[in-house]
């Protein structure tokens, strides 16, 4: 039911109603569409637009076959937090999702170096990212700096990497300008494609689980997508490499 697909195919709003369904998976199919438009805060209308999206007729539709979606679903125990990776992973489980990955690596072989770029939390994921890929046989360096100095010779014929949770980050969209204004190509890897770095990026990926902070502050939103996107793409590496 929601492809990965049928996910980018929302925008910001019809986002907030999917995180909301996600979270609140037990309340969604007893509300009637006023609720959950209240409920996500945002319109009626914005409701029926992310059901259409979903290949819904209307609501009345949605709510059933999400409460079949469920039946079919359901896991026997679920962990907090257990419901948005089992929907990130029935979202790629498809040959679309796989035909992303596969034109991913085929940028990562026609660039001679591949520069992972994070901060933070994506700071250490890019450090795992370069030795994976190193493991397979994929030389790549990591900078978990955003002040790094991009120079000429570091960006030719180069592939920037930049994972970012929510693509909005300021100095890592700054760094990564940098890379593009030195014609070196950027990859992202984020939450949503409608963020600004996956605009800014020539290729982007995205995995569509909704952010969580602490305090408004601290972030701790899972990093199994992300972790499975990254593995998933070294081990085709692997096989075209060998």
């Amino acid at each position: 039911m929601f492809s990965h697909a049928a996910i980018a195919s929302l925008n910001n709003l019809e986002m907030m109603v999917y995180h909301y369904v996600i979270k609140n998976r037990d309340k969604v199919m007893y509300m009637t569409i006023r609720e959950l438009a209240e409920a996500a805060g945002v319109s009626t209308t914005t409701v029926l637009r992310f059901c259409r999206k979903l290949q819904c007729e209307g609501y009345s539709e949605f709510r059933l076959r999400f409460k079949l979606y469920l039946e079919q679903n359901q896991p026997q125990q679920a962990n907090i937090g257990a419901s948005e990776i089992m929907s990130f992973f029935k979202s790629v489980n498809n040959d679309e999702f796989d035909n992303l990955l596969e034109r991913a690596v085929d940028i990562i072989l026609a660039s001679e170096r591949i520069i992972f770029v994070g901060a933070g939390t994506s700071g250490a994921l890019a450090k795992y990212g370069a030795r994976f890929f190193s493991n397979v046989g994929k030389f790549s360096n990591h900078i978990d700096d955003p002040y790094f100095p991009v120079t000429n010779d570091m960006a030719r014929n180069a592939l920037a990497i930049v994972l970012s949770v929510s693509g909005e980050t300021e100095e890592i969209l700054r760094f990564a300008s940098q890379f593009s204004l030195h014609n070196c190509k950027v990859m992202s890897v984020t939450s949503h494609e409608h963020s600004r770095l996956a605009k800014l990026a020539d290729f982007n990926l995205s995995w569509h689980v909704p952010q969580t902070r602490i305090g408004g502050v601290y972030d701790i939103t899972t990093q199994i997508p992300v972790i499975y996107i990254l593995e998933s793409l070294g081990r085709k590496l692997a096989r075209k490499l060998a």
